[in-house]
Parts: C-alpha cells; sequence; structure tokens
C-alpha cells in the first residue's frame, strides 16, 4: 500500500517505519529541512531502541522516504496519516494549529483530486476534530474521501515492539471503504490474534485520552499511596506486590516515584480535563491527579531540603537520570527539572549524566547545570547523589567506587532503583518512595 506521514516526530518516524516493514511504501513529510537533511542522510532523529535498524533497512530498499512536498505525498497516497504535535495550550486544551493548517492544505490538495483518499489522524486531538477536519474538507471543495480516527498507543522505549505487536488497534470511520482500508493495512500487525476494534470516531478519540489518563491516575494512586506508607512505616514495594498479584488490578503501572511525565500523560490528561469542562461535565478525579503529580516533585524537593536542615546554598548535587523515564531522549514534563530548578533556586549546584538525554536536556536547563561524560564523573564532591531515572546501568554500580567520590554516602533515589537491604549493608543513607529511611555512618 502506499501511505503518507505528515509529521516525522516520535509517532510519525515510528509508523512510517513500521508501516514500511511491512512492505509499505511510506513518504514521511516534513517542513524542518533540518530534520528532513538528517533523514535523508541515513541519520535517526530520536532516541528509540530498534528504530534505528528499521530505519537503515527500509531506507536502503526505498520502501521509506522523506520530503518538504506535500502536494507529492498526497498524490501518491492512498492513505494519508496525521501524526502531527498536540502541544499543550496555556489552558490546558491541545493546540491544533498544526492539525488544521495541514487539513487546510490537504483540503486545496484534494480538490483537484478525482481519486479516493482518506485521511487518519493519528495524533492525540479532542473529541470532535476529525469532524473539524472534514468539515475543513468538504468546505475546500474535497469530495471522494473519508476521515478516520486511529489513535496510537505507544510507549517511549518499546514503541517498535509497540507498533509491530500490539495489544490492540483502534479504528474509528464512518464507512466500510475506510474501516476496509484500515483493516488490510493491520492485520499482518495482528496476526496473533490480537484484536482491530472498530467503533465510531468520537468514541476512538476518546479511547486514547482515557487510557492515558487512566494509565497516569494508577501512577499517581501509587504515589498517593506511598507517601502514606512512609507516614505508617509500611514499605510500598510489599504493598505493590500484594495489589498487583490481584488480577483485576494487575502488575503494570505501579511503581511510586517522583512522578509521570514525558509528551502524552502531563498533556493528555490536563486536554481531557479542559474537555471535559468544555463539555460541563468535569473530571474531577483527573484534576486531582495532576495536582497530586506535580505535588510529587516537591515532596521530593522538600527531602533533600529537610535533611540538610533547609540550607542547599553551596551545597553540590550529581544527578543520574534526566529523561522522564528510561530508553528515551524525551525531556518533555520530565520531573528532573523543576527539582533541580528549586536546588538551583536555593544556591545549590548540579552535575548531571544522562546515558541518552543531556542534549535535550540543554534546552530545558542551559548552562544553569554541569554535564558529566558519564555516570562516575559526576560524581566527585557531591554532597548527594540524586537519581530521577531508572536506566539498567545505574542499578548495579560499584558503590565502593559511589562511596569513595561523594563527599558524604548520601542517595536520594527518586525511583527505588535500590534494596533497602543492600543499601543498609554498603552504609549509604539512603531515601527513596514510601519506604524507610536509611541511615548509614560517614
Amino acid at each position: 500500500m502506499n501511505l503518507a506521514v505528515i509529521g516525522t516526530g516520535y509517532v510519525g518516524l515510528v509508523s512510517g517505519t513500521c508501516f514500511a516493514e511491512m512492505g509499505n511504501n511510506v513518504i514521511c513529510v516534513d517542513n524542518n529541512p533540518e530534520k528532513l537533511a538528517k533523514l535523508n542522510n541515513g541519520q535517526v532523529t530520536i532516541y528509540e531502541p530498534g528504530l534505528e535498524l528499521l530505519y537503515q533497512r527500509n531506507f536502503n530498499q526505498k520502501r521509506l522516504s522523506f520530503t518538504a512536498n506535500l502536494k507529492e505525498a498526497v498524490e501518491f497516497a492512498e492513505s494519508v496519516f496525521l501524526c502531527l504535535p498536540t502541544p499543550q495550550g496555556e489552558d490546558g486544551s491541545a493546540d491544533l494549529t498544526h492539525v488544521i493548517e495541514i487539513a487546510e492544505q490537504i483540503g486545496e490538495l484534494l480538490k483537484e483530486n478525482s481519486s479516493y483518499k482518506l485521511i487518519v489522524n493519528k495524533s492525540t486531538v479532542p473529541v470532535g476534530t476529525v469532524e473539524k477536519v472534514k468539515e475543513i474538507l468538504i468546505k475546500k471543495g474535497s469530495k471522494e474521501f473519508d476521515v478516520a480516527s486511529n489513535p496510537e498507543f505507544l510507549r517511549e522505549g518499546f514503541a517498535v515492539d509497540d507498533f509491530m505487536k500490539p495489544d490492540r488497534i483502534v479504528i474509528g470511520a464512518e464507512s466500510e471503504k475506510a474501516y476496509k482500508l484500515l483493516r488490510s493495512l493491520y492485520e499482518p500487525f495482528v496476526r496473533q490474534g490480537n484484536p482491530i476494534i472498530e467503533m465510531d470516531i468520537k468514541s476512538a478519540e476518546v479511547t486514547k485520552y482515557a487510557a492515558n489518563s487512566y494509565l497516569a491516575t494508577r501512577i499517581t494512586f501509587m504515589n498517593e499511596l506511598a507517601n502514606f506508607c512512609e507516614k505508617t512505616g509500611a514499605n510500598v514495594d510489599l504493598v505493590r506486590k500484594g495489589i498487583g498479584s490481584d488480577t483485576r488490578i494487575g502488575k503494570r503501572f505501579l511503581f511510586p516515584g517522583i512522578g509521570y511525565g514525558g509528551s502524552c500523560f502531563p498533556k493528555d490528561v490536563n486536554a481531557l480535563i479542559k474537555t471535559s469542562l468544555d463539555y460541563n461535565s468535569e473530571l474531577t478525579l483527573l484534576t486531582l491527579v495532576d495536582k497530586i503529580n506535580k505535588e510529587q516533585r516537591l515532596r521530593f524537593f522538600n527531602k533533600i531540603k529537610s535533611h540538610f536542615n533547609n540550607e542547599l546554598k553551596g551545597k553540590k548535587f550529581s544527578a543520574w537520570g534526566l529523561a522522564f523515564k528510561p530508553n528515551t531522549d524525551d525531556m518533555r514534563e520530565a520531573p528532573s527539572v523543576p527539582i533541580i530548578k528549586m536546588l538551583l533556586e536555593k544556591g545549590a549546584r548540579v552535575k548531571a549524566f544522562d546515558p541518552a538525554s543531556m542534549e535535550n536536556a540543554k534546552f530545558y536547563l542551559n548552562d544553569t547545570i554541569e554535564y558529566a561524560q558519564n555516570m562516575y564523573e559526576a560524581l566527585p564532591d557531591s554532597d548527594a547523589l540524586l537519581i530521577f531515572t531508572e536506566w539498567n546501568e545505574f542499578r548495579n554500580p560499584d558503590f565502593k567506587k559511589v562511596k569513595s567520590l561523594l563527599k558524604h554516602p548520601l542517595i536520594f533515589d527518586g525511583r527505588n532503583v535500590y534494596d533497602l537491604d543492600d543499601m543498609e549493608e554498603q552504609g549509604f543513607t539512603y531515601y527513596s518512595i514510601g519506604r524507610r529511611t536509611i541511615v548509614g555512618k560517614e
């Protein structure tokens, strides 16, 4: 099948590459000359495990190409996928500027085109957006087309696996022709029997927001529970195992920490809150989820401040991890950023290392902190080690080396990476989330 993917951000590049891997011919469109130059020169522009291998194979086989020419791509494709950014606006709503602009441009192109086109929205958008796109196309004089909703459910760090072996495919459409086309496209991805779920367009649009908001709620519930465990002396790790073994609950998204971040959960939660207010049906639970998530970063900062008796001026901290989660270079809404900024405001210094996201981190933190070349280079003469991201390489460090490089054997772990008994045996003072504090001896 001939496909066009509009937008080569996280969703667009993964989607286009994986579609090509199944034998489709894919043209990806972007208006960023620098990004296009890299992609056309064989350089992947995002960090995502497994993506580069598929990209190189399909780029070399000429099933995957990149252009700034929207007209060329739309004329070439049977189906056009919109994978456009929908950033959070000042009022919490999703900014649909890019979606509307592209819809208008496609409308101009389709009014001169007599062949059928399926426009598929893969961007995360509020309910009613596909309807707006359809209205724009009709207003521009387009005739032979359908507009469908096909939300993505990709986890950063696992996006290639999620696309190639999806739990489910959700298709929202209005015609059997659109369903049939998308069914044919996705059937090779669900050969093991996972479902293709067909529904109306508005239900498909809500499904994406509902999924992310529910997962964000699970994380937030565990963070609240962890804070309660600290007060009562319970161990949140054991509580997590106890409730996660209940098949009605399950084990995933029950790990406490310093709050969720990234490009999806914060934005999608706020967009759904805003939409619920627009429809006079406020989702008050999500309003609390957003509030608690932001407070979780402050709680972690307050642990650090309290340990040092509110005197942070002149203190130096090492930070392991900056990205909002491991296996990605994404810094959007990363909890590390507000926590580091709070430390800097109090006169502290920070030297950080992240395996993938340090270049992106400079956009948010500039030169306000130092950047280390490796995890151990971040440690010398620091008053404490802060862990913001649970990268695998941080899980089993040389603790003797860590202890010798730090000024004090002190760790604030925002991701519960280490075992309490191990920390006690190693002689560290160790703060984590929802567990007892280990007080070591210097």
